[in-house]
């Protein structure tokens, strides 16, 4: 598969024709990280857990995350593929990652898109879910 510019397929991002079904299924586990926290920085990681259950092959090429802590205040990450590598996933495959984040509130959310594209060329999104981040017993 050859890589796109990553501007270019962000703008793609927005407005994309997918002509098969393609689709990953995305589930995130945040853990929060005390050993690496201190007051006004917060430290979590979160495992990302991926199932290509489509019709066709998908390669991740980007990655969009929307990072909201508990003041409101949006940051936003934009780049090329997961972890360093723009994973391939084959129709029934699994896919799995992990990294981290710091916020400079106890709790805040996460969600997002990443940027795919089909054997065939067609540009799909896979959509992130929106979880949680938080200190234990932050939160009743």
């Amino acid at each position: 598969m050859q890589n796109n510019n990553y501007a270019d397929a962000d703008e793609k991002l927005e407005v994309f024709n997918c002509k098969n079904k393609a689709k990953i299924d995305i589930y995130v586990e945040p853990n929060y990280l005390e050993s690496q926290s201190q007051f006004g920085n917060y430290a979590f990681s979160y495992k990302v857990y991926m199932e290509n259950v489509g019709d066709s092959m998908a390669q991740v090429i980007a990655r969009h995350w929307i990072i909201t802590d508990a003041h409101n205040q949006v940051h936003e990450i934009k780049g090329l593929g997961v972890v360093g590598e723009q994973p391939i996933l084959q129709i029934g495959q699994k896919y799995e990652y992990s990294s981290t984040t710091v916020l400079p509130t106890t709790t805040g959310t996460m969600k997002g898109t990443y940027l795919c594209i089909t054997e065939s060329g067609d540009l799909f999104a896979a959509d992130i879910p929106e979880f949680l981040l938080a200190l234990p017993r932050v939160l009743h």
